[in-house]
Order: C-alpha cells, then structure tokens, then sequence
C-alpha cells in the first residue's frame, strides 16, 4: 500500500494531471476510484478533518445531484455529508491524501504540497 491515495476520476482532466503529477516525481499512489465505491459520511468526515475544510469546502454545487439531493446554501454538514455519500459525483476532485495530511487538486499543482 502506498502512503499516498487519490480519491480520482478518470473522465476529469483534473484528475488525471494531478495522477500524472503524482507519478512524474515517482510517487505512485493507490488510486481509490470514489465514484464506484463511495466513501461513508464518517470516513468523508475524515478525510474533511485532514483536509482542514468544512463540507461545504470539498462539495461541487454545479452538479444536477447538488438540487437532488435537496442541498442549498445553508445546508449542515450532516446533510452535506449525507448527500456526498449518497451522490459521490458531489465531492470535489481529485483529493490527494499523504498520512494526515490532504490536499484539493484544483489546481493540479496543489498536490505538490504534499510531497515535502
């Protein structure tokens, strides 16, 4: 197991520059794909914590689930959370995990962060 996952979305260019990021300074991290097995509410709580942002931090509210799930402006946590698991298309991507320590890769280079 590498001490690096990336929550990925192969269809997102994001995504795939962060991977390609990742894997041009030799880091080859296990690819965890979130969208065809969705992360609980608990381990996104975690994952918020090592991230150090609230929900609405790692939630996409472009998305047509964002009003399915019957989300708004001043949505919970729990229901944010709620709603991320159940609609694994509301978590911002990708998502670069190294220990405790995570980051958002929008910009790509922002996974760089973790390689210190």
């Amino acid at each position: 197991m590498s001490e690096f996952q990336i929550y990925h979305n192969p269809r997102c260019s994001k995504s795939r520059a962060a991977l390609a990021l990742l894997r041009e300074h030799g880091v080859e991290p296990d690819v965890i794909a979130y969208l065809d097995q969705p992360p609980s509410a608990a381990a996104l709580k975690r994952l918020l914590k090592k991230l150090a942002v609230p929900a609405s931090g790692l939630l996409r509210r472009g998305e047509p689930e964002f009003k399915s799930a019957g989300l708004h402006s001043g949505s919970s946590e729990a229901e944010i959370l709620a709603a991320m698991a159940a609609y694994p298309k509301l978590i911002e991507r990708p998502v670069v995990v190294r220990g405790e320590r995570a980051v958002i890769g929008r910009p790509p280079e922002n996974v760089l962060a973790l390689l210190d």
